[in-house]
């Protein structure tokens, strides 16, 4: 595992999961058999063990009642780093779809002028 930080918060989630699993007064094997792996890996989720699928995670929260929580670990409504970033990544002004427009006859017109101004003998106007 690469961060003491990811370890603790592991270490964390495997007691909750036990926390969550006593409280509902559920044997480790039978949470097992209703998530659909082994007790080991029911064992190893809640010892912090970086190697236990997400997808065991997923199915034991399910039979615990707790897989909206899943979904909520990394919402990006809460994500104030990454809002702040987008933030600064948006245009300083809008233009509005009628600005743009005018802007584009504009141009349109310049063209046509520059190709009206110019006869076909090289003299101009």
């Amino acid at each position: 595992m690469g961060s003491p930080k990811a370890g603790s918060a592991l270490d964390r989630l495997g007691q909750d999961v036990r926390s969550a699993r006593l409280r509902r007064g559920i044997a480790v094997a039978d949470l097992a058999v209703r998530a659909g792996t082994s007790p080991s890996s029911i064992a190893r989720l809640e010892k912090g063990d970086p190697g236990v699928a997400i997808g065991t995670l997923a199915d034991v929260l399910v039979v615990l009642g707790l897989v909206e929580r899943l979904a909520d670990l990394i919402d990006v409504r809460k994500d104030d780093l990454g809002l702040a970033l987008a933030a600064e990544q948006l245009p300083r002004r809008g233009r509005s779809f009628a600005t743009r427009l005018q802007n584009q006859k504009t141009k349109q017109r310049g063209t046509q002028e520059q190709e009206d101004a110019v006869d076909p003998d090289g003299a101009s106007f």
